[in-house]
């Protein structure tokens, strides 16, 4: 673990309205597995992919091998032998192993137009016996599970003779077993001298598999550790240590005692396990976790826009069967989606007609057309009581601040009078001002009586606003925390935690804990 093979030092990259990474560096040396964390939005993703040449660097220098160089394009990259597995994998389901390791290098016959099969299957079995995988590299990618997927990623990287490997959240859907297949196979690149990234938000997993471990926050560079003498506590530390809000806590008054919504043994598949909590009336309720804990599944599930295996809902005390979005909204609940142009609104109608979209019973006549009047009494209300800035009613959603368009969507539900409020990822892309006229919307449905579900990436704002504080983990409920107990360190400890519900003082259910 001599050489350095990458060093990246300044390197800038700003999206609109977004700096996403500012005067960061990066080293990694060969024959290492250098470990990369920080919370969502940390920049992690984004400086590997400027090194995979996914993004261009605004400014700083990259080094490979000692070498200034320019990286364009991850074609540019790969020739370097720089590779990047991203957690989204990149194959093609109807083609074989071997076709998708090959494919755009593909052999050819005497024929040139038809495919040497036999040669590129030859060429992929080799690859597969330096890896020691048993693996057929003639079967389609479509039948493998997600694990062997990641490693026909990795057999691909490779053969490209990949010296440096980027392996973004690599075991965030892989079991047991199967992670230490994939640590095994990493501990052989590393043998072998292949520089590996390894990006992960299981802080646990990092003392099996790196050598030294990076913290990224906010964008910036936070300091570069040595895995063996590294604590978990201190990794967590350095990975939320931001300052908090410019304000004080904002958690309204003790909620009511009354549950309006009650969760119980909600299960999907590998994303949704055993999810079980209850909401009272009053309560802002936050849930927090990292990429992939399943806070937005869960959220859907309950409203009906994905099904769920099994499970039971109640709304104040009676059992519910949501099967559609339509079911959760006749039972009062509503859903503001963390992509609100998306799902929230209609972009290309007017403010009026957006509001009232979920209450067209309330102005609509028995003969099927709308009262006008009616309509632009509620949209007027609603645009005065969320101080909505438009110029007019006839306003196009789409022409709002992210902010307005946001309280737009939550205007639409009230006209509906929902009891139940999920707001996922309320403040996402919306300015520090907006923020705050948010927060206090929230407070001020709270004092009303509405029940509300927060989900957040953004640990100051779930400290700052909630009540309890559920956190999530691979679909999982790790832990419950009321709002005396809950800190960042705490949060980040849960979202970090593998298994069942876990309470300091007793193991109980999530939906038991007040």
């Amino acid at each position: 673990m001599d050489e350095v093979l990458v060093s990246m030092e300044g390197i800038y990259k700003t999206f609109p309205g977004v700096n996403a990474l500012s005067d960061c560096k990066f080293e990694l040396r060969s024959g290492e597995v250098h470990a990369l964390v920080g919370e969502n939005g940390a920049g992690k993703s984004t400086l590997m992919k400027v090194l995979a040449g996914v993004y261009t660097k605004d400014a700083g220098t990259i080094h490979y091998k000692g070498k200034e160089v320019d990286i364009p394009n991850p074609r540019a990259a790969q020739h370097l032998g720089i590779s990047i597995i991203h957690q989204e994998l990149n194959l093609m389901p109807h083609l074989t192993v071997a076709q998708n390791i090959f494919i755009g290098r593909e052999a050819k016959s005497g024929l040139k137009f038809i495919l040497d099969e036999k040669s590129i299957n030859q060429k992929t079995q080799d690859l597969f016996e330096m890896m020691h995988l048993k693996l057929d590299p003639r079967v389609k990618v479509a039948d493998l599970t997600v694990a062997k997927q990641q490693m026909v990623e990795i057999a691909k990287a490779l053969s490209y003779n990949a010296e440096v490997l980027i392996m973004d959240e690599p075991t965030a859907a892989l079991t047991e077993a199967e992670i230490d297949e994939l640590f095994r196979l990493t501990r052989d690149l590393r043998s072998r001298g292949v520089g590996v990234v390894h990006i992960s938000h299981r802080l646990e997993e990092l003392k099996q598999i790196s050598d030294r471990i990076t913290v990224m926050r906010d964008g910036h560079y936070i300091n570069t550790v040595l895995t063996k003498d590294a604590h978990i506590a201190q990794i967590v530390t350095m990975m939320v240590g931001r300052t908090s809000f410019e304000s004080s806590p904002e958690v309204p008054e003790t909620p009511s005692t009354d549950i309006v919504l009650e969760v119980k043994n909600l299960n999907r598949g590998s994303l949704i396990k055993d999810v079980s909590f209850q909401l009272k009336r009053g309560e802002i309720l936050g849930f927090s976790g990292l990429v992939g804990a399943g806070r937005t599944e869960v959220a859907r599930a309950i409203f009906g826009a994905d099904s769920y295996d099994t499970g039971e809902i109640f709304i104040e005390g009676k059992k519910v069967v949501i099967k559609t979005p339509c079911d959760a909204v006749n039972h009062g609940i509503a859903y503001l989606s963390e992509d609100r142009k998306r799902y929230g609104l209609a972009v290309g109608m007017s403010v009026e007609n957006n509001i009232i979209l979920a209450s067209f019973n309330k102005v609509r006549h028995f003969f099927g057309w709308v009262d006008g009047n009616k309509t632009r009494s509620i949209a007027e209300h609603f645009v005065s009581a969320l101080s909505i800035k438009t110029p007019g009613l006839q306003q196009l959603a789409k022409n709002l601040s992210g902010g307005n368009q946001q309280k737009l969507v939550i205007g639409k539900w009230l006209a509906r009078d929902t009891k139940v409020l999920i707001f996922d990822e309320p403040t996402r892309g919306i300015d520090v001002g907006a923020k705050s006229e948010i927060y206090r919307l929230l407070n001020d449905l709270a004092r009303q009586g509405k029940a509300i579900i927060m989900i957040s990436s953004e640990l100051p704002e779930i400290l700052r606003m909630s009540h309890r504080v559920v956190v999530m983990c691979e679909g999982q409920i790790t832990g419950v925390l009321n709002h005396t107990e809950a800190t960042q360190e705490s949060i980040m400890k849960y979202a970090t935690m593998r298994g069942g519900i876990v309470n300091d003082t007793a193991v109980t259910p999530a939906y038991a804990q007040n």
